[in-house]
């Protein structure tokens, strides 16, 4: 189980909303976020409501001012908590619909042009448990929380492209 608290303001300052589980809309609650405290367990925030948009990730810590998780000020409308699994795999294809050359993955990925000699990805299957993708290596840059199951376009991650860098397997962000 985790536990997240919004607060509208930087500092920890004023109206706050405390969650454990996904909220696909925290504009009822609060009118912006300013700052974040996790007290556990790992979740991805969203720029836009129904989990859609920006993502960042925040782990357990304080984040009194928006730049401490990228996102801006108020940009945060949605939550979801990224659950622990004791296994991990995953296969990531070159084309769209899972055509042309696959990989597969068990293990944390720093670099995909390093292992695999690609750097784009078009379509994927999380078949277990939960993934973070970065668009550069060495986890940096936009991040996309890929949960079980299957992903046929780039879109379908919330990706704007196929550029794909670096994965790691939510049990490591913990």
């Amino acid at each position: 189980m985790g536990k997240i608290t919004f607060y509208e303001d930087r500092g920890f300052q004023g109206r706050r909303y405390e969650c454990s589980g996904d909220q696909p809309d925290l504009q009822p609650h609060l009118s912006r976020c300013g700052s974040v405290r996790v007290d556990s367990g790992c979740w991805m925030l969203y720029e836009r409501p129904d989990f859609q948009g920006a993502q960042h990730l925040v782990r357990r810590g304080d984040y009194p001012d928006p730049q401490q998780w990228l996102g801006p000020s108020d940009g945060v409308r949605s939550c979801r908590l990224i659950p622990q699994s004791s296994s991990h795999r995953l296969r990531l294809y070159e084309r769209e619909d899972h055509k042309g050359h696959m990989m597969e993955l068990s293990e944390d990925c720093p670099c995909l042009q390093d292992r695999f000699h690609r750097s784009e990805v078009r379509s994927l299957q999380v078949l277990e448990g939960c993934w973070v993708l970065y668009e550069m290596p060495s986890y940096r840059g936009r991040q996309y929380l890929l949960r079980p199951q299957e992903y046929r376009h780039t879109h379908d991650w919330g990706a704007t492209d196929a550029k794909a860098a670096s994965l790691r397997r939510a049990v490591d962000l913990y």
